[in-house]
C-alpha cells in the first residue's frame, strides 16, 4: 500500500502545526487507499546544513543526516503541513528539505498551509524547492486561515470545505505517488554513477 509521510513543518513553542496535522491525519486515515504517518520535525533536530558534500552526491558522514534520510526513505509521497512566517516557510522546514536528496526524488508532495493569509506564500516558496528535489508537486493545497479557522486564534476548528480540499489534494498525492513508483530507485542515494 502507498505510504505517505505527513511532515509537521514548524518546531516553535505554541505552534499550531500539530493540531492541523492531526486533523489531516485523521481525515486521511478514513480513506483506506494509503497509509499515513506523522513526521514531526521537533523529533528530528537537524543543525543548520553542515554537510561538507551536498546530499545529492552521497551518504552523509553525520548520524543526524543519515537518520533523517532513513526516516524519509520508506515513504512514497509526502504532505507538508506548514505555517507562513514572514512571507515564507519556516527555516527549519527548508533546512530539513536540504538535508536529504534521493529520499525526496520521484515522490509526490502536497501542502496544507496556515497563516494570516492561509500560508499561501509559504507554499509558493516551497513549490520550486520541491521541484528542484525531483518531487511532483500536487496543485491543490489546503489553505487555512488562522483568523477564521481557529477559535481565539489557538484552537483549530476547520470548516467542512477544508475536508473537501484535503481529499482533493490527497487524491493527487496518492495518484502521483503510485504513478512515480517505477521511477524510484532503491537504496543507492548518489546522483553520480559508481
Amino acid at each position: 500500500m502507498t505510504r505517505i509521510g505527513m511532515i509537521i513543518g514548524s518546531t516553535r513553542p505554541n505552534r499550531r502545526g500539530p493540531q492541523v496535522a492531526q486533523w489531516a491525519l485523521e481525515a486521511a486515515a478514513q480513506r483506506g487507499d494509503a497509509e499515513f504517518e506523522l513526521i514531526d520535525l521537533l523529533e528530528h533536530p537537524l543543525p543548520h546544513l553542515d554537510e561538507a558534500v551536498p546530499p545529492m552526491f552521497g551518504p552523509s558522514v553525520h548520524e543526524h543526516t543519515r537518520a533523517w534520510a532513513e526516516r524519509l526513505a520508506p515513504f512514497d509521497g509526502f504532505v507538508i503541513v506548514t505555517p507562513e512566517y514572514n512571507f515564507g516557510p519556516p527555516g527549519v522546514l527548508k533546512n530539513a528539505l536540504d538535508h536529504a536528496f534521493a529520499e525526496w526524488g520521484n515522490k509526490a508532495v502536497g501542502f496544507v498551509s496556515y497563516g494570516v493569509n492561509g500560508g499561501v506564500r509559504a507554499v509558493e516558496h516551497l513549490r520550486p524547492v520541491c521541484c528542484g528535489l525531483g518531487m511532483a508537486v500536487v496543485g491543490y493545497p489546503v489553505i487555512i486561515s488562522v483568523l477564521t479557522d481557529f477559535v481565539n486564534h489557538t484552537d483549530f476548528q476547520p470548516g467542512e470545505h477544508h475536508a473537501k480540499a484535503l481529499n482533493t489534494m490527497l487524491d493527487g498525492v496518492i495518484s502521483w505517488s503510485g504513478a512515480l513508483a517505477p521511477l524510484r530507485q532503491p537504496a543507492d542515494t548518489t546522483l553520480v554513477n559508481s
